[in-house]
């Protein structure tokens, strides 16, 4: 009476222990996620500084235009007329951009070089 017990045990064992190991993979998986999150919070905090960079420079000098706009009663054709009365220089785009001004459309952006 105990052998049969004993066989039935021994293979409920095996049997758990075979199939699919999808489980595994994925505490693998998260465990890597983990391991890589502080580089992934480091570029993250990274890229978005770039962006900042780049929307604060555009809107003090959009600012800067509608001011001299409502002063002058007319668009700047070019941002160095801005200086030094609106802006005390024009700043400085991220490197490897630059900053574009249509005069037409008192439009200012900043493009990749």
């Amino acid at each position: 009476m105990r052998m049969p017990v004993l066989i039935l045990m021994a293979s409920a064992v095996g049997l758990a222990g075979c199939g699919d190991n999808s489980k595994t993979s994925q505490v693998v998986k998260a465990a890597d996620e983990v391991a890589s999150a502080p580089a992934n919070y480091v570029g993250g905090v990274v890229q978005s500084q770039k962006l900042a960079v780049k929307v604060v420079d555009v809107s003090s000098i959009n600012q800067a235009i509608q001011m001299f706009n409502v002063q002058e009663g007319h668009l700047p054709k070019t941002l160095q007329e801005l200086v030094p009365n609106y802006l005390a220089k024009i700043p400085e785009p991220p490197r490897g951009y630059k900053i574009v001004y249509s005069p037409d459309t008192a439009t200012v952006s900043v493009a990749k070089q």
